[in-house]
């Protein structure tokens, strides 16, 4: 069996559309058509109904679906476990969103190589879709994400509340800040809490999609904008970045998603230096929120968007 053939099956079966799963595959929607078309020609069955607005499976695409995962799963382990090089035991993959590598996912692969030598480690980059279709398929077995997908199969942990504060390259107050701010989309809930909070600064002129790698800009421009405490706070340190006096801070989750079948060893290794790293970045955190406590006037830090203003501490 192909296993291009089932990775697109799939690939069309969660998006419902044969232009979409070309898009994530790179790939054209005729290689798409004549993939599926081989596929049903081996079944001999039709596993797709087309139509203008898309594809939906059939019965037997239904049917086939649970199979096309259990070969994909058989086929990354198989492949993982034969590439594991030699002098290691066990592998594991690990996912996670651009922001949550650095001061994060790294440092946890430090603390994983620590504790367990003999673990071959391999990391994956990508958006929640594409990391939670990896631990679907059995490719990537733990994920970092801000907003986790669930799926049988899998189980989400919060890790913590990654704390987004505003920062800017110069020292500012909240009144010297509309011609200078960048916009960072930390998803809806962010968008909607900081049009309540902050109205003057919800039309910036820049909007950045591009998470924690927004900080890396704001530091090298005279601007400010919403960044994480955890990533920003080597900047706060070295006096390139500067935290606004009186601006509200945003709890926003981090989530590990674990696949169910998981090898123990492995995962309990992965917890337990998750955990140290847990403990390690609320300290950050905990220091970087007493230091927006200490210079602002009220001597609190309320969180974005709440009515009545939640205080920290």
């Amino acid at each position: 069996m192909d296993i291009a053939l089932i990775r697109t099956f799939l690939e069309v079966a969660a998006t419902g559309s044969f232009v979409n799963a070309s898009e994530r595959l790179f790939v054209t929607q005729s290689a798409i058509s004549l993939r599926i078309q081989r596929l049903e020609d081996s079944l001999g069955k039709q596993l797709f109904t087309r139509s203008k607005a898309g594809a939906e499976l059939t019965s037997a695409g239904r049917e086939f679906e649970r199979y096309a995962l259990s070969l994909i799963k058989i086929w990354e382990e198989a492949r993982q476990q034969i590439g594991v090089p030699e002098g290691y035991t066990k592998s594991l993959t690990i996912g996670a969103q651009y922001s949550l590598w650095p001061r994060l996912g790294f440092q946890w692969i430090d603390e994983m190589q620590t504790k367990l030598p003999t673990l071959n480690i391999r990391a994956e980059l990508g958006m929640p879709d594409r990391i939670t279709r990896f631990l679907v398929e059995g490719v990537v077995q733990v994920g970092l994400l801000y907003t986790p997908q669930l799926r049988p199969g899998l189980t989400a942990r919060k890790v913590f509340d990654e704390e987004l504060v505003l920062a800017a390259s110069f020292e500012t107050d909240l009144d010297g800040l509309a011609e200078h701010y960048v916009f960072v989309d930390w998803g809806p809930e962010f968008v909607h809490a900081h049009a309540l909070a902050l109205p003057d600064l919800t039309n910036p002129g820049l909007t950045l999609s591009l998470g924690a790698m927004a900080a890396d800009y704001v530091a090298r421009r005279h601007a400010a904008a919403y960044l994480p405490a955890r990533y920003i706070k080597r900047y706060l340190d070295a006096g390139q970045l500067h935290l606004v006096p009186d601006a509200p801070f945003f709890p926003y989750p981090i989530w590990s998603v674990w696949r169910d079948d998981i090898d123990e060893d492995v995962h309990r290794v992965a917890e337990a230096t998750l955990a140290i790293l847990q403990a390690r970045i609320d300290a950050e955190h905990h220091a970087v929120i007493a230091q927006l406590e200490t210079i602002s006037e009220s001597g609190t830090a309320e969180v974005l968007g709440s009515h009545p203003p939640i205080i920290h501490g």
